[in-house]
Parts: C-alpha cells; structure tokens; sequence
C-alpha cells in the first residue's frame, strides 16, 4: 500500500474526492450504491440520541489531526458503511459494535478512525488500543493504514505484535498494538504488554477469527485477559449463522450495521467460470490467460501450499514473470514478497487462503480460483464466505474487476453453482475451445469503464 502523502486540508468548497478502504484514493470511480441495515441494541434505544448519520467527517468531532489526516488521503465524504457505524462506534458512553460490510467499503478507515479518536496521546507510552487479524499480512496492512491515518498524529505509536515483532523480553510502549492472537496471548501472559489501560478491542475479519478452532480459542483467552469495560468492534465481510450467534456472546449489548444480502456480492465485479476438460488442462489454460493478468495486476488462488509452489515454478520454468506467497515463508520474506506485488514489481501472485482475507492492492484486476474454495473434512463443502473474501480483492469501491473461477469436474461444477445460487448471482462461461472470444470478453471488462456484475450467463457445463 503506498504511504498517504501529506498534504493540505482541503478548504470549503472544494471538490470531493472518492476514498478507498484504507488507502489513499484519487480515482474519480464512485462508490457502489450500498444499502445498510442497522440494528441497535436495546441499551443504544433507550438512551435520548437516535440514530444519526453524517454527511462529512467534519460532523464527527474527530481530533483535528485524525481529521486532517483523512483529507490528505482524499477521505472527505464517509462511505456508507462509515455514515452509519463511526456515529455509533464514537458515541459516549463507548458500545460495542458488529458490522458485516464487504472489503472495498471502508471499513478498515472506519475502525481505524475509532481507535484514533479514542487514545489519549498524551500517554503515548501506555498501549489503549488492541487490534488482532488472522495473518501477519493483514496485520502489517492495518498498522499501515494507522500510520497513514495518523499521519498528523504527535507522538504516534505503533506496536506490531505479530511473530519476530516484539523481542523478547521488551516491554510494548505504543498506544496502539496490532497483531495476530498467538502472539499477543504470548506477550500478555510473559508480562510484555500491559492490559491495564486499553480502552477499544477491534477483531479484523471476525467470521474467521472466532470461527475457526485455533483462533477462535486465542480471540477468546485474550478478551478474557483484557479490561471488563473495553470497547469491543467486530468486522468482517461475511457473517454465517454460526458465527453471528457467537459474536452476539462475544460483544455483548453491541450495535450492528450490515450490508443487504443482495449488495454482498461486489457488484464492480465481473465473475465468470472456465470450463476446464480435465484436471490436468487446468495448468495449460492458466497459461493462456497470463497475457490478461499482466493488464494490472492478478491473484491465483489454489488450495496447498504445495500445488502453490509447483505452479509458480512450472510457470517460470514455460517462461512467465509469477511470485508465490504462503505460510510456508518466513515472515520477512512474506513481507517482502507481498510489497513486491503492491508496488508492482510482480504483477502475478500464486497464493493460498492466505491473501483471500482483507489484503488491499489497489491495482488487481484479476483473481483466478484455480482451486474452488471448499471447507470440511475432505472437501465436503463449497465455502461461500472464502469465494467472496477471494474475489473481494479486485473491484475495490467500484474499480473494475474480473473473477474466473476454473471448473473441471462434476464435484467442482455442483461447487460452483451451489455458490452462485448462494449470492444469487449468474455467472458468464467461458469456453477453452474459443480464446479469441474469450480473451475478447475478459478484456472487454477489464478494459471498461467500470464492470457490471448482470451479465446475462451463457451455456456451460
């Protein structure tokens, strides 16, 4: 993510500019037509000041440097989701809040507003926020978008507690902790991070924090460590059922705001599937579609970290310019790796679920699913909430944006259409037996002003 350049408030009257989630925007592109749904909580219905929604950021009462921080970043005009949820998230005496709103919305600025607006800086040395992700890499994106942020900020602090972050042994002293949970158990129970004084407690893609065993267990044994009274915020872009009643337990008495079931599939997106002969002509049809990827930029997802390896050296070896990132790299080379693709120095990503969850790359055009994404014991069951959080990562706030998702078999056709019935989406065919018209209907997207996502789709498998 490129660092926020410093710059100027804007005055009155000047034009407003679109904002991206968490990023820096110029782009002219408008942000889709979202419709939210809030839900207070009783405690929120009882108290004299309803709802309300702003208009501008300078209706917020935010620290003049938080606030002057957004206008260097062309964030003048809240998205939808941020109209609704920083009222709320700001509001005295501090509530928790659940929000389910899809990447490309805003919310990271929305949370991270919150956190700014809460810390007292005049303690820099006393850590008041805590904020945990599920990977190092979203982790390392939100401290990024914190710093940008907090630009004008005096004294900002910024602990990264992610594995080789903090030494051992050193005490955290910043105002603000983002981190993934093992860790931040770690540091609480040897005594590094001192609790005592955190006031706002914000989950990152809290469907897949609280669901899964591993991390669930972890997000559960540090809330158990922290102030009674904390502020509590959950996001995510998807939200089951499961995990919604789990959430509701987590953070008690909270507000939630959420996206309309039908506003959920990232409408600035294109998705499209490819009917494959066979398994083995996966690899083959991949190649023919690297001349498309390299128009920005492309994210390959597969299922292991094994196939992940072998098709990116495959792929270097047939003559192609493709980087691979997953959990099996050290964290500084996995840092390394993912600023190469955000500067553009590769263009091409293989990965693994690893990136499928909140990582902003403003330039991706492109996501393949070269391995639909399906959960349980043996591959049971399509997984709806990682395809969305995949193709997530292209059509950010209305840019343009392709999906294909390969299918090869009977098993990953039903997959697939079980998917689409679930976002009540039509998906376009394309046929490996017509490239020129193919490529002719990929480029026609991406080449577009902004991608529609009502294409109507043809006959496939």
């Amino acid at each position: 993510m490129a660092e926020g350049q410093p710059a100027q408030a804007p005055t009155a009257g000047s034009p407003e500019n679109d904002q991206t989630d968490g990023a820096a925007g110029n782009s002219s592109l408008q942000e889709p037509a979202f419709e939210v749904e809030v839900e207070l909580s009783d405690l929120q219905k009882d108290t004299d000041n309803p709802l309300g929604s702003v208009a501008s950021f300078k209706d917020l009462g935010l620290p003049p440097a938080v606030l002057q921080g957004l206008f260097a970043l062309n964030f003048q005009k809240p998205s939808k989701v941020q109209e609704k949820a920083l009222p709320l998230m700001l509001a005295t005496p501090p509530r928790n809040m659940i929000a389910q709103s899809q990447s490309g919305t805003g919310k990271t600025a929305a949370f991270v507003t919150t956190v700014l607006s809460r810390v007292d800086f005049n303690k820099p040395d006393s850590p008041q926020a805590l904020l945990l992700a599920p990977s190092r890499e979203l982790a390392r994106q939100i401290e990024s978008v914190i710093a940008q942020i907090g630009q004008f900020v005096p004294d900002l602090g910024i602990a990264a507690a992610i594995p080789g972050g903090i030494p051992r042994g050193e005490h955290v002293k910043k105002a603000v902790v983002v981190g993934t949970p093992g860790t931040v158990m770690d540091l609480i129970r040897r005594r590094q991070f001192d609790v005592s004084h955190l006031k706002v407690f914000v989950i990152d893609e809290a469907d897949n924090m609280l669901d899964q065993q591993g991390l669930g267990d972890q997000c559960t044994r540090v809330k158990t460590m922290l102030p009674k009274d904390i502020q509590i915020l959950l996001f995510s872009a998807t939200f089951p059922d499961k995990v919604m009643k789990y959430a509701t337990a987590f953070a008690p008495s909270a507000n939630m705001i959420k996206l309309k079931v039908q506003d959920l599939t990232v409408k600035g997106i294109s998705q499209m599937y490819m009917d494959c002969p066979g398994q083995s002509d996966k690899y083959e049809i991949l190649c023919k579609l690297y001349g498309l990827m390299n128009i920005g930029s492309s994210i390959i997802f597969v299922k292991t970290r094994e196939s992940a390896t072998r098709i990116q050296q495959s792929m270097v070896r047939d003559g192609h310019k493709v980087s691979v990132l997953h959990g099996a790299y050290e964290g500084s080379e996995r840092d390394s790796l993912l600023d190469d693709f955000r500067t553009g120095k590769s263009k091409v990503l293989i990965t693994t679920n690893v990136l499928a969850r909140g990582i902003d790359v403003s330039t991706v055009s492109m996501v393949i699913n070269y391995d639909i994404p399906m959960k349980g014991m043996g591959d049971a069951t399509h997984d709806t909430e990682t395809y969305l959080h995949r193709i997530g990562r292209t059509g950010r706030f209305g840019r343009v944006g392709v999906s294909i998702t390969f299918v090869s078999d009977k098993k990953s056709f039903m997959a697939l259409q079980a998917i689409a019935q679930d976002l009540q989406i039509d998906l376009v065919s394309l046929s490996p037996d017509d490239w020129d018209e193919t490529e002719m209907q990929v480029q026609r997207v991406i080449k577009s002003s902004r991608a529609q996502a009502n294409f109507v789709p043809s006959a496939g498998a």
